[in-house]
């Protein structure tokens, strides 16, 4: 792709990033107009003050948040699809979402209420899924993508009856906030920080290794053979991957979709550069979940819906129509 065309591509995603913000701190229960929305972000009340409280206090911290965990699953994906050269690996393929899953459901059933003390059980569940995992993976001292792969199915499974075990002990008055958590609840996800630095981080670490990354998806001999470490390339790849979805379920619950299609699209408006496709990949994701989002907050205002149905109701038939348009391979 000439150089041209990419900067226009990831461009018209930065614009798209921003004006998704924008229409999901002017879009709810309440509808604001664009000046009022201005207004507030640049800290001036009018009237009785109910537009900047709405903003600044209620929509700007959950919006922020919800736009640096789609931007988490994404990128995470992308690193996925690279480590496991399989186009359909996705965030959660090794347990690192059901992991979080039964430490956040665990702390529920034990009486923690939503908040900071959740979101670091939910982390807490998802790093030492990550080490089961990686610790199950390595065996005798090396590991396959197949490998990996099988085990995380393993620990997801086990992860997914852990799960089922604890709904069906839950209390009926806790069991619909599990559900909501389960299929993706961004009510809660008020304190956007410490994913919007863990989005920065992780995005600057793989980008330092783009070269190497074109070099893995490419094959580990030939990348051994250019000169890529590929044991240490795959090990930070894991961990960066699994840090990226451990902050992301932590902060919204377990959204889908997002890291399976959106690096798809990527690569089909980009290719498979990744110096290119990390970024786009990231700005997609990152606008996909907040326009779900806001979706979530205002079709059935003012009801909220598990912001997860709506990236399953997008991602399915966007998935089913790249599967379509795949090319054949006849046996």
């Amino acid at each position: 792709m000439n150089r041209r065309r990419a900067l226009l591509v990831l461009t018209l995603l930065a614009v798209a990033a921003a004006l998704s913000l924008l229409l999901s701190l002017a879009v709810g229960s309440v509808s604001l107009a664009p000046g009022e929305v201005w207004a507030a972000l640049l800290g001036e009340r009018s009237g009785d003050g109910m537009a900047f409280e709405v903003v600044r206090n209620l929509r700007l911290p959950r919006a922020l948040s919800v736009f640096a965990c789609g931007g988490l699953l994404a990128l995470a994906g992308a690193l996925m699809q690279v480590l496991l050269r399989n186009p359909l690996a996705d965030p959660y393929v090794l347990g690192i979402s059901g992991g979080a899953a039964v430490g956040a459901l665990a702390a529920m059933l034990l009486g923690v209420a939503a908040g900071f003390g959740l979101g670091i059980a939910a982390f807490i569940g998802a790093l030492a899924a990550m080490g089961l995992v990686f610790g199950l993976a390595r065996g005798d001292g090396s590991w396959t993508q197949t490998r990996l792969l099988l085990t995380g199915v393993i620990v997801a499974a086990g992860c997914g009856a852990a799960v089922a075990l604890m709904l069906s002990l839950a209390p009926d008055q806790q069991l619909r906030g599990m559900l909501f958590w389960l299929m993706g609840d961004a009510a809660e996800a008020a304190t956007p920080l410490p994913a919007m630095l863990v989005l920065a981080a992780g995005l600057l670490v793989a980008m330092f290794y783009a070269r190497e990354l074109n070099l893995l998806a490419r094959g580990a001999l030939l990348a051994a053979t250019l000169g890529a470490n590929v044991a240490q390339l795959r090990l930070l790849l894991y961990f960066l991957a699994s840090l990226l979805t451990a902050t992301a379920v932590t902060s919204v619950g377990s959204v889908g979709f997002v890291g399976l299609v959106v690096p798809h699209l990527a690569r089909l408006a980009l290719g498979n550069d990744q110096r290119l496709l990390l970024p786009a990949a990231t700005l997609a994701g990152a606008t996909l979940l907040t326009l779900a989002d806001m979706l979530a907050r205002s079709i059935i205002a003012p009801q909220q819906l598990p912001v997860g149905v709506l990236t399953a109701l997008i991602g399915v038939p966007v998935f089913l129509f790249l599967l379509a348009r795949a090319p054949r391979v006849e046996a």
